[in-house]
């Protein structure tokens, strides 16, 4: 899948051709990383990336890739892990009917019925 930051100056394909998971988080920190009402994280292996590490409210690390000239956040990974999150929405054609709703307990628009979901992070 062709993925670009909002500029175009940070382009790469996927290294599958469509995500092991589609995940729309509802937590605090999704929402206001994305200054929106949620987030949009599709899963794939790991691939080769430098190492940008920042915690997270829960404890965790993680680490996150941006665009150096627009700002817009691409990747984000938690070590040992052997997975990596490309943002859905710099994803070309990501089909979101399939996604999982995550910390729904905290969404602050309607969750779709009938969708998979989890009112905090999944197992």
């Amino acid at each position: 899948m062709d993925v670009s930051c909002q500029c175009g100056a940070v382009t790469f394909k996927t290294p599958l051709p469509k995500p092991l998971a589609v995940y729309i988080c509802h937590c605090d920190e999704c929402r206001r990383q994305s200054s929106s009402a949620f987030g949009c994280s599709a899963i794939f292996p790991t691939f080769r990336l430098p190492k940008k590490e920042r915690p997270t409210a829960s404890g965790h690390t993680l680490n996150c890739y941006f665009c150096k000239a627009c700002g817009t956040r691409l990747i984000h990974t938690t070590p040992g892990k052997n997975v990596l999150s490309v943002k859905g929405g710099c994803i070309e054609g990501l089909d979101w009917k399939t996604a999982r709703h995550i910390w729904c307990k905290r969404a602050m628009v309607p969750i779709p019925e009938g969708v998979e979901r989890s009112e905090e992070e999944p197992e």
